[in-house]
């Protein structure tokens, strides 16, 4: 077994990817509906599943550093898109998305990530790879951001307030309701958006924001393209089933912002010290898996009168 990634593994993965792209809006969800629990929580589990199963090719063909390196991007990733179901959550209650809408814009919103994450993931890497000091500067935007989340500023975001929907409104007329599953419509003789097109890019600009973040902290982890792709691969092509199935549970994860801003603080520390004390990509796991656990617990254990009391508060 070496540690290096055979080149088939890059057109393997890719074809892999187009199919369960075209898999998913072709033929399982051809018509608007609403995902229900048991299916998404059926769909998540699969998708997790897939990340092991993917995990297992690694230790066979590259060897044991090379899936610990995966494995580690990936947990890193799917903790972090937990935040990004708060953002959707947030959207479309406020934009008043009709729920059988919200799968499509999802859909969407993945593919746009991943082909955004594909270019942010080749460059920096290749900027790493000509600028190692750069590896400081990003553990530091790691520490910031993990501040930010400590203070639970990346779900404050208000849709009418970012950049991408200002100019969504500058560059089409939009229509004043839904028209089903359709992002544009002739109104007037004239081609009009509607406002599920501005749902969809407000989706796209908030992962473009929560990127900054994580991309570089994968990149901690490892610097092969393939492995930050992949483990953001299978987080975001697992992120739909996920909001299905804990949109209606995100209440309970009351203590997730500091878990989260935990790990994105553990990763920038890691990134700062890796010329003086170089962390184990083994102790990384565990350090980060331990974290999402605690989080996850102490969020399902805290009790109804707490979060009663905390919610009278606010």
């Amino acid at each position: 077994m070496s540690d290096r990634l055979p080149e088939w593994i890059w057109v393997a993965f890719t074809v892999f990817l187009g199919a369960m792209l075209a898999l998913d809006l072709g033929v399982f969800h051809r018509q608007a509906r609403v995902m229900r629990f048991r299916e998404a929580f059926t769909w998540s589990v699969i998708w997790i599943g897939l990340a092991l199963l993917f995990a297992g090719l690694l230790q066979l063909f590259a060897g044991p550093r090379i899936a610990l390196e995966f494995l580690t991007g990936y947990l890193i990733e799917k903790s972090l898109s937990i935040d990004n179901v708060f953002v959707f959550a947030m959207v479309f209650a406020s934009m008043r998305v009709p729920r059988d809408c919200e799968h499509k814009v999802l859909f969407w919103g993945v593919f746009g990530a991943l082909a955004m994450r594909v270019g942010m993931i080749f460059a920096g890497t290749a900027l790493l790879d000509r600028f190692h000091w750069l590896i400081e500067v990003f553990g530091v935007l790691l520490l910031i951001g993990a501040v930010k989340m400590l203070r639970g500023l990346s779900r404050q975001m208000s849709p009418d307030e970012t950049l991408i929907m200002k100019l969504c409104r500058r560059l089409f007329p939009i229509t004043n309701e839904y028209h089903g599953e359709r992002f544009f419509v002739r109104e007037n003789g004239r081609l009009a958006a509607t406002p599920l097109l501005l749902v969809l890019a407000f989706v796209e600009w908030s992962d473009l924001v929560f990127a900054v973040d994580s991309i570089p902290a994968v990149l901690a982890v490892s610097r092969d393209p393939l492995i930050v792709f992949t483990s953001n691969s299978f987080a975001i092509l697992g992120l739909r089933s996920l909001y299905f199935a804990l949109s209606g549970l995100l209440e309970r994860f009351h203590y997730l912002h500091y878990g989260l801003a935990a790990i994105l603080a553990v990763v920038g520390l890691k990134m700062l010290l890796m010329n003086v004390w170089p962390v184990p990509i083994a102790v990384s796991l565990v350090i980060i898996a331990g974290i999402v656990s605690v989080t996850i617990i102490a969020s399902l254990l805290r009790s109804p009168q707490r979060m009663a009391s905390d919610a009278a508060q606010q």
